[in-house]
């Protein structure tokens, strides 16, 4: 571990030298990609550091304390020993943490794909409901909601709904909310009482910056056509909507949000750019691809990562054995007992990885 933490300390001198290097800062790509570099392991650099200056603060104390012969001074030199001691075992288990590989989009701002799934209207409706569950937790977390594409269900809720969600760390807080979500309760469109099951399905991708995924226009075809609104009447006749297909992969989407051609561009292209660096990714990582498989699926009710039951105003993570009786609450967008959850138990996976390692 320490052999570790010593080459990053290393790197990080290193990276003050680059960055004060004209050629470097005359250089914005790699002015930003260092900077973030150094950023990302200032901590883990300044934790070392004191860990350091406290192994040195105990040698000379012990020296002291087998020197010293004034039972006074003695005593006084024994509790300074005794709590620069104390203080090792929780610096070195500091630094294990931080040497737990962070995600790198964690910082980044995330698009996220709400679609109802198993469960008609329902499914839609709840759809709806899971839209206005993350619209207001990122409200209490200062971050700015865009809308980029949404299809309506008649009966409420969505279809479909994509949207982005901008602030720092977004990502490391929704990712968690990949795959299927299950909704136990009796629907609006119910006249018997009785108690359905529907999913729908949430997909989270971290923004994606041109300098991060090479696109070529080239490979890109873009197809115009006039938006529609519900029972496929015109609303606008201008061919503002836009298509655009990645050829290499095949990935498509379609935007019809904004009545300007431009901006749909725009919001396309995001969405286009993240959903091809996803794809790429996938097949190069076949772990994270069938992590990510099992974990989204298809939206069937046998493929669910969370339970929201109403009745029983319960909501259960099965993938960490979760159950929380606050449901109500939870809805209104309070999900940081769950999410602190699913960060503490990828953690401690990731710190036993480390440790199995060692």
């Amino acid at each position: 571990m320490f052999d570790r933490l010593q080459a990053v300390e290393d790197r990080y001198e290193r990276l003050n030298e680059l960055l004060s290097d004209p050629d470097i800062v005359s250089d914005s790509k790699k002015l930003r990609d260092y900077s973030k570099e150094q950023s990302d392991i200032q901590e883990m650099v300044e934790v070392y550091r004191e860990y350091k200056d406290v192994k040195q603060q105990l040698a000379d104390t012990k020296e002291m304390l087998e020197n010293e012969k004034d039972p006074d001074m003695h005593e006084m030199v024994k509790e300074e020993f005794n709590e620069l001691n104390g203080r090792i075992p929780e610096l070195e288990e500091r630094l294990r943490i931080l040497l737990i590989p962070k995600d790198p989009n964690d910082d980044k701002n995330v698009i996220m794909e709400i679609r109802g799934a198993a469960g008609g209207d329902e499914a839609n409706i709840f759809a709806g409901d899971l839209f206005r569950m993350y619209s207001r937790y990122a409200e209490t977390q200062g971050w700015k909601i865009d809308i980029m594409e949404a299809t309506p269900n008649e009966m409420g809720g969505y279809k479909e709904v994509i949207f982005m969600i901008n602030g720092q760390g977004a990502y490391s807080k929704f990712k968690y909310e990949n795959g299927a979500h299950r909704v136990q309760r009796v629907p609006k469109t119910e006249s018997q009482g009785r108690i359905h099951t529907s999913t729908a399905t949430v997909a989270c991708l971290p923004e994606v910056e041109e300098v991060d995924v090479e696109i070529h226009e080239k490979d890109i075809r873009v197809d115009t056509f006039a938006s529609s609104g519900a029972g496929g009447q015109s609303v606008n006749t201008t061919m503002s909507a836009v298509r655009m297909t990645h050829l290499p992969t095949g990935v498509v989407v379609s935007m019809q949000d904004e009545r300007s051609q431009i901006k749909n561009r725009e919001k396309a292209l995001k969405i286009l750019r993240a959903r091809v660096a996803d794809k790429y990714m996938q097949e190069a990582q076949k772990e994270v691809d069938a992590t990510r498989k099992s974990a989204v699926g298809t939206g069937d009710r046998s493929e669910r990562i969370r339970t929201y039951n109403y009745p029983q105003n319960r909501v259960t993570d099965h993938r960490i054995g979760l159950t929380i009786q606050k449901l109500d609450i939870i809805m209104e967008g309070k999900l940081d007992e769950i999410i602190d959850a699913l960060m503490l138990e990828e953690q401690a996976s990731k710190l036993a990885h480390l440790n199995d390692e060692a």
